[in-house]
């Protein structure tokens, strides 16, 4: 007999390249606590604010991970996105407003740095160096977001 969720599981992650591998192992650890914190949150007792900002992430992430139907995610697009989650990088924005900012994020970064979305398809890795680039990248990115959505409103 074989055991689906441990076949797939397997194949799935020996599919997977390094870089992928290396935020969805961060993101699957985000995920667990989430759903171990959001069961205990339903009994009703008073969260304190780390719990809080744990179940907001995870709030967050099950945002980032809903994708349209047919609707394929290039990998390079999809590690970058994952990457600024699981880095905290999202933090900040409203769970309401993930799915929007996960859109201008990848057009700013095929617009004005596709560099880096082609390195992580080249390469199939995020190296340190990468990792520093995009980090930065995404914080520039998030100040103007921050600064257009102040002035919307």
């Amino acid at each position: 007999a074989v055991n689906v969720g441990i076949s797939v599981s397997r194949v799935g992650s020996s599919a997977q390249t390094k870089a992928m591998k290396k935020v969805a192992g961060k993101l699957r650890l985000e995920l667990a606590q989430f759903r171990e914190l959001a069961a205990f949150a339903q009994f009703g007792q008073d969260l304190d604010e780390a719990t809080r900002r744990k179940i907001e992430r995870g709030q967050r992430l099950t945002e980032l991970l809903k994708q349209a139907q047919f609707a394929a995610v290039p990998f390079e697009e999809q590690v970058v996105v994952i990457f600024a989650a699981v880095q905290g990088l999202l933090d900040a924005v409203p769970v309401a407003e993930v799915k929007r900012f996960e859109s201008e994020l990848v057009t700013f970064l095929r617009e004005r740095h596709s560099n880096i979305l082609e390195n992580v398809r080249m390469s199939g890795e995020l190296t340190a160096p990468l990792e520093e680039e995009l980090k930065a990248v995404i914080v520039d990115f998030s100040s103007h977001f921050f600064k257009l959505q102040t002035t919307n409103y």
